[in-house]
């Protein structure tokens, strides 16, 4: 694994508003900023202005930050995963194949429009886990 894991944070529409406030909060910057609108996956027009992708650091403090996916239910405590940004291939394979085997597959072991393989798996005691390998 590259880094320890990152707390990524769903919000119900207002993930721009949280930036802001963590912003003014912890004086720290969104280091990147993307729309469901600007990306290149099929989602619903109202959809456009929500955020698919931020980042947000201040010193060693990490946040990834999204809305939650369209026609997606949101539910206070199903708001937070951890990013596991692996090596290899085989890492993510193995990573992705053991979690699932005891857990819930939320998102298949996929190739993704940013350039990585990606997966969500639920293990079984209920903590989310995004598998994130960005290929060379």
């Amino acid at each position: 694994m590259k880094q320890q894991a990152t707390p990524y944070l769903i919000f119900n529409g207002n993930a721009r508003q949280a930036l802001e406030l963590y912003k003014e909060v912890f004086q720290g910057e969104v280091v990147e900023l993307q729309t469901y609108g600007e990306a290149d996956f099929p989602t619903p027009p109202e959809a456009d202005d929500l955020i698919i992708h931020a980042k947000f650091r201040k010193d060693s403090l990490f946040l990834m930050i999204s809305d939650v996916f369209p026609n997606q239910p949101y539910e206070a405590g199903n708001n937070i995963s951890l990013v596991l940004e692996l090596e290899s291939e085989e890492e993510i394979q193995h990573i992705y194949a053991q979690l699932s085997q005891k857990g819930s597959i939320l998102m298949e072991l996929q190739d993704t429009f940013w350039g990585a393989k990606y997966a969500k798996v639920q293990d079984p005691f209920g903590v989310m886990w995004d598998l994130n390998y960005t290929k060379a």
